[in-house]
């Protein structure tokens, strides 16, 4: 199959896909608010705003850049060097969620949050964090190797409607809200840790997609940390910063507020991961090409993403700027402007430019939306 006819297929089941976990994550969200009031849904909003970030922190950086080498392993043969990649990855989550349960409590003390939402929840905070991060990790290396659907719907799919089973559950079987609440927050993370377990023995299952016929070699640890270096902040100003702007909002607004705000980006992070969905299913072969030295090739596989790319940003531009307000109705809040979705056209151009070995490069792009993103809604609070 043609790549334009693969990214046409593919891209509109992962998309699909996506809007329906987006969709069912949105109707958790409603529901939290009518069935345990606003208050409760605040707290969901900054507990699984802290859990983004931690999840994203806890591999290092090594999630973000483990498409890319797992493609290029695979298209040489080298399965020594892949599973050292994920050997080392999987140790940074590893580490790291043994410092979040050591120094967790005794940082929120620290901070003044000792009888806060998130430090009652801790352990359920620190489940979810480390459920998360093994999750990040095993679906971009099976993008990595050509297992798009297995490496996306974990998260995008399973996830949601595991989320939404267990509202239910714990809604309708205990009658207190906060006794309610916490409940379904022991039970997602049990369950989405078996969501991670069973992702990851998908991820065993496909190593034969890898051959073994490189000669071992040292492995090539400072490559990926040049890599993964730069990735870390580029993940979490881009992908995670609304959930940074949660928690600073967290100490101004209302409850009501923050959940208008965390629908918002809800839908933001929808139109922006349609413009991804693209590169998802073409940076297998783009890193392919550029392994075996093919620029010919590599050059015409990054132009037709770019286009498809262009089209799509396009086109969910128009379908959010149709139904978002009726999306925010729900909350009875209609939308107003919002300047940052502009983005979604540009999301596109530091994907793809990032990856020519320069991933530090789209910083520059970021920091000053960010900046001004935060000015106004200090502005406008002010």
């Amino acid at each position: 199959m043609s790549l334009a006819r693969r990214l046409l297929s593919q891209s509109t089941i992962i998309f699909g896909g996506r809007l329906f976990g987006a969709g069912l994550i949105f109707l958790v969200q409603a529901f939290i608010a009518r069935f345990w009031g606003a208050a409760i849904l605040g707290e969901y909003l900054i507990i699984m705003a802290v859990v983004n970030l931690v999840s994203t922190v806890m591999p290092l950086g090594f999630q973000t850049v483990s498409t890319y080498f797992a493609a290029e392993y695979r298209a040489r043969g080298d399965r020594r060097q892949f599973t050292a990649f994920l050997m080392r990855s999987y140790a940074h989550v590893a580490l790291m969620f043994v410092i979040l349960c050591l120094a967790g409590p005794l940082a929120l003390e620290l901070f003044g949050l000792g009888e806060s939402a998130l430090a009652q929840h801790f352990m359920p905070v620190a489940l979810l964090g480390l459920a998360a991060a093994v999750v990040y990790v095993t679906g971009n290396v099976l993008i990595g190797i050509k297992r798009p659907y297995a490496g996306l719907f974990a998260d995008g799919v399973f996830r949601p409607m595991m989320m939404m089973t267990l509202f239910f559950v714990c809604a309708l079987t205990i009658a207190k809200p906060q006794q309610s609440f916490g409940t379904m927050l022991w039970a997602v993370a049990f369950g989405y840790l078996a969501i991670a377990v069973g992702h990851f023995t998908i991820l065993m299952l496909s190593l034969s997609r890898v051959d073994d016929t490189v000669p071992a070699r040292p492995a090539e640890v400072s490559r990926w940390w040049r890599f993964a270096t730069p990735w870390v902040l580029i993940t979490i100003a881009t992908d995670y910063f609304f959930d940074i702007d949660l928690l600073l909002l967290a100490t101004i607004l209302q409850p009501e507020e923050l959940a208008i705000f965390g629908v918002c980006t809800r839908i933001f992070a929808l139109v922006s991961f349609g413009v991804s969905a693209v590169y998802f299913v073409t940076f297998p072969d783009m890193f392919e090409s550029e392994a075996k030295a093919d620029r010919q090739a590599f050059h015409r596989k990054v132009g037709e993403a770019n286009l498809a790319a262009s089209v799509v940003s396009i086109g969910l531009f128009i379908i959010v700027a149709l139904g978002a307000p009726f999306a925010l109705s729900i909350f009875g809040h209609p939308l107003r402007r919002e300047p940052g979705r502009w983005r979604s056209f540009a999301s596109h151009w530091w994907c793809g430019r990032c990856w020519a070995l320069r991933p530090w490069c789209s910083l520059s792009t970021i920091a000053p939306g960010r900046a001004c993103r935060r000015w106004r809604w200090a502005w406008r609070r002010w």
